[in-house]
């Protein structure tokens, strides 16, 4: 039974480090792509005088995906802002206690970030970015994913503390 428990802590871990890894090359990806964009505006505007009309609301639109998955990869490898030395100053029993009271309002956090992201997705659906020809709920979906991962992030950091091990970010 525990071996079983252990091969699941396992494979989670893993599959936490490989979606880390994932949605961060994701948001290089897609931070060259703004950086294109941008560039193409700059070049339209400068040189042909004739700025392309979606590029710059596909660069605004970028960014918020690029913002919510480092957001979630913070939360993954502890990137985010932490009040590490008052922590550190407590006793190991009320330490772990207050560890995991931190991980657990920050997925509740991620879970009002994704429930609030797909309200709005589902209520913006019909209506439409009148420079990208796309529905408005592209914008609220940023939101659900990193409110997911950053639920699965601090289930991974609660199950780490529970077993007194620690996580690893994944680019170590």
């Amino acid at each position: 039974m525990q071996t079983q428990a252990l091969g699941f802590t396992g494979r989670y871990t893993r599959f936490c480090a490989q979606l880390s890894k994932l949605s961060l090359m994701l948001a290089v990806v897609l931070l060259l792509v703004v950086i294109v964009s941008v560039q193409w505006q700059v070049i339209g505007r400068y040189v042909f005088n004739s700025s392309p009309t979606w590029a710059e609301a596909l660069a605004m639109l970028l960014v918020m995906y690029v913002t919510a998955l480092g957001v979630a990869v913070g939360v993954r490898d502890a990137g985010h802002i932490g009040l590490e030395s008052i922590v550190s100053l407590l006793p190991e029993s009320w330490r772990l206690k207050l560890e995991v009271l931190i991980h657990l309002c920050v997925a509740t956090f991620g879970v009002l970030m994704a429930y609030s992201g797909w309200v709005w997705a589902t209520l913006k659906w019909h209506e439409k970015k009148p420079m990208l020809s796309v529905p408005e709920s592209v914008d609220y979906v940023p939101l659900v994913i990193a409110g997911v991962l950053i639920v699965l992030f601090s289930a991974e950091h609660i199950i780490a503390l529970v077993r007194g091990e620690e996580v690893v970010p994944a680019w170590n």
